[in-house]
Protein backbone atom coordinates (compact mmCIF):
# COMPACT_ATOMS: atom_id res chain seq x y z
CA UNK A 1 0.00 0.00 0.00
CA UNK A 2 1.28 3.39 -0.76
CA UNK A 3 1.39 6.33 1.50
CA UNK A 4 2.53 9.77 2.00
CA UNK A 5 4.41 10.40 5.81
CA UNK A 6 3.21 13.43 7.94
CA UNK A 7 5.96 13.17 9.78
CA UNK A 8 9.47 11.72 10.42
CA UNK A 9 9.52 8.08 10.93
CA UNK A 10 12.81 6.80 12.26
CA UNK A 11 13.91 3.54 9.92
CA UNK A 12 10.74 4.40 7.36
CA UNK A 13 11.86 7.73 5.79
CA UNK A 14 11.30 11.40 6.32
CA UNK A 15 7.68 13.41 6.16
CA UNK A 16 6.32 14.20 3.02
CA UNK A 17 7.93 10.96 1.00
CA UNK A 18 5.62 8.22 -0.74
CA UNK A 19 6.31 4.73 0.85
CA UNK A 20 5.37 1.32 -0.39
CA UNK A 21 4.53 -0.09 2.99
CA UNK A 22 2.68 -2.95 4.17
CA UNK A 23 -1.06 -2.90 4.08
CA UNK A 24 -1.56 -3.88 7.97
CA UNK A 25 1.00 -1.44 8.96
CA UNK A 26 -0.48 1.14 7.43
CA UNK A 27 -4.00 0.71 8.76
CA UNK A 28 -3.20 -0.13 11.96
CA UNK A 29 -0.27 1.52 12.65
CA UNK A 30 0.23 4.42 10.84
CA UNK A 31 -3.64 5.52 9.29
CA UNK A 32 -4.58 5.73 12.91
CA UNK A 33 -2.22 7.64 14.34
CA UNK A 34 -1.73 10.65 12.10
CA UNK A 35 1.65 9.65 10.85
CA UNK A 36 0.17 9.16 6.92
CA UNK A 37 -2.09 9.20 4.58
CA UNK A 38 -3.53 7.03 1.87
CA UNK A 39 -1.58 8.25 -1.67
CA UNK A 40 -3.55 9.51 -3.88
CA UNK A 41 -3.16 11.46 -7.14
CA UNK A 42 -3.99 14.64 -5.05
CA UNK A 43 -1.60 14.08 -2.49
CA UNK A 44 0.80 12.65 -4.06
CA UNK A 45 0.44 15.72 -6.12
CA UNK A 46 0.48 18.22 -2.88
CA UNK A 47 3.92 15.77 -1.40
CA UNK A 48 5.79 16.07 -4.39
CA UNK A 49 5.14 20.01 -4.58
CA UNK A 50 6.07 20.37 -0.89
CA UNK A 51 9.20 17.90 -1.24
CA UNK A 52 10.16 20.47 -3.92
CA UNK A 53 9.87 23.55 -2.42
CA UNK A 54 11.54 21.89 1.02
CA UNK A 55 14.52 21.60 -1.50
CA UNK A 56 14.24 25.09 -2.88
CA UNK A 57 14.10 26.59 0.62
CA UNK A 58 16.82 23.77 2.21
CA UNK A 59 19.21 25.36 -0.90
CA UNK A 60 18.23 28.91 0.10
CA UNK A 61 18.80 28.25 4.10
CA UNK A 62 22.25 26.58 2.91
CA UNK A 63 23.26 29.61 1.47
CA UNK A 64 22.75 32.01 4.23
CA UNK A 65 24.66 29.42 6.47
CA UNK A 66 27.87 28.89 4.20
CA UNK A 67 28.04 32.84 4.18
CA UNK A 68 27.37 32.97 7.76
CA UNK A 69 30.57 30.38 8.25
CA UNK A 70 32.50 32.59 6.67
CA UNK A 71 32.01 35.47 8.69
CA UNK A 72 32.32 33.15 11.31
CA UNK A 73 35.88 31.17 10.27
CA UNK A 74 38.58 32.18 12.49
CA UNK A 75 37.14 34.70 14.28
CA UNK A 76 38.77 35.75 18.05
CA UNK A 77 36.30 36.19 20.61
CA UNK A 78 37.80 37.68 23.80
CA UNK A 79 35.88 37.21 27.28
CA UNK A 80 36.79 38.88 30.80
CA UNK A 81 36.66 36.41 33.67
CA UNK A 82 37.72 36.71 37.71
CA UNK A 83 40.50 34.05 38.01
CA UNK A 84 41.98 32.82 41.08
CA UNK A 85 45.67 30.75 41.15
CA UNK A 86 46.60 28.86 37.83
CA UNK A 87 44.68 30.89 35.94
CA UNK A 88 41.34 28.54 36.87
CA UNK A 89 38.44 30.52 35.99
CA UNK A 90 35.97 31.24 39.35
CA UNK A 91 32.47 30.29 37.60
CA UNK A 92 32.98 29.05 33.89
CA UNK A 93 32.24 30.36 30.18
CA UNK A 94 29.66 28.28 28.49
CA UNK A 95 28.32 28.06 25.34
CA UNK A 96 25.63 30.50 26.03
CA UNK A 97 28.39 33.19 27.19
CA UNK A 98 30.05 32.21 23.67
CA UNK A 99 27.29 32.30 21.21
CA UNK A 100 25.80 35.93 22.89
CA UNK A 101 29.39 37.24 21.93
CA UNK A 102 29.47 35.36 18.95
CA UNK A 103 25.72 36.78 18.10
CA UNK A 104 27.09 40.74 18.68
CA UNK A 105 30.12 40.49 16.91
CA UNK A 106 28.99 38.60 13.77
CA UNK A 107 25.27 40.43 13.93
CA UNK A 108 23.14 37.47 13.20
CA UNK A 109 21.79 35.09 15.88
CA UNK A 110 23.67 32.07 16.90
CA UNK A 111 22.03 29.58 19.00
CA UNK A 112 23.88 28.15 22.29
CA UNK A 113 23.29 24.53 20.93
CA UNK A 114 25.43 25.35 17.91
CA UNK A 115 28.58 26.38 19.64
CA UNK A 116 30.05 22.68 20.00
CA UNK A 117 32.14 22.64 23.47
CA UNK A 118 32.25 19.54 26.02
CA UNK A 119 31.93 20.95 28.73
CA UNK A 120 31.76 24.48 30.28
CA UNK A 121 35.78 26.19 30.22
CA UNK A 122 37.20 26.70 33.39
CA UNK A 123 40.60 28.13 32.60
CA UNK A 124 41.85 30.91 31.50
CA UNK A 125 44.07 30.99 27.46
CA UNK A 126 43.11 30.67 24.45
CA UNK A 127 40.54 27.78 23.43
CA UNK A 128 39.67 26.96 19.81
CA UNK A 129 35.64 25.87 19.59
CA UNK A 130 34.06 24.26 16.62
CA UNK A 131 30.66 26.22 15.82
CA UNK A 132 28.10 23.68 14.01
CA UNK A 133 25.94 25.47 11.50
CA UNK A 134 24.58 22.49 9.34
CA UNK A 135 26.12 18.58 8.84
CA UNK A 136 28.86 19.41 6.92
CA UNK A 137 29.27 23.81 7.59
CA UNK A 138 31.64 24.05 10.64
CA UNK A 139 33.61 26.96 11.47
CA UNK A 140 36.30 27.35 13.85
CA UNK A 141 36.42 30.44 16.16
CA UNK A 142 38.80 31.24 19.06
CA UNK A 143 37.82 32.04 22.26
CA UNK A 144 40.31 33.86 24.38
CA UNK A 145 39.89 34.32 28.07
CA UNK A 146 41.71 36.94 29.90
CA UNK A 147 41.73 37.50 33.88
CA UNK A 148 39.33 40.27 34.75
CA UNK A 149 41.84 42.77 36.52
CA UNK A 150 39.87 44.35 39.60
Amino acid sequence: MKVVLLENIPGKGRAGEIKEVRRGYARNFLLPRGLAVEATPAVIKDAEARLEKELRDEATNRDRLMELAEQIEGKEINLKARAGEGERLFGSITAADIAEELSRIVGSTVDKKNIDIEKPIRQAGSHEVTVRLAGDIKPQITVVIEEEQD
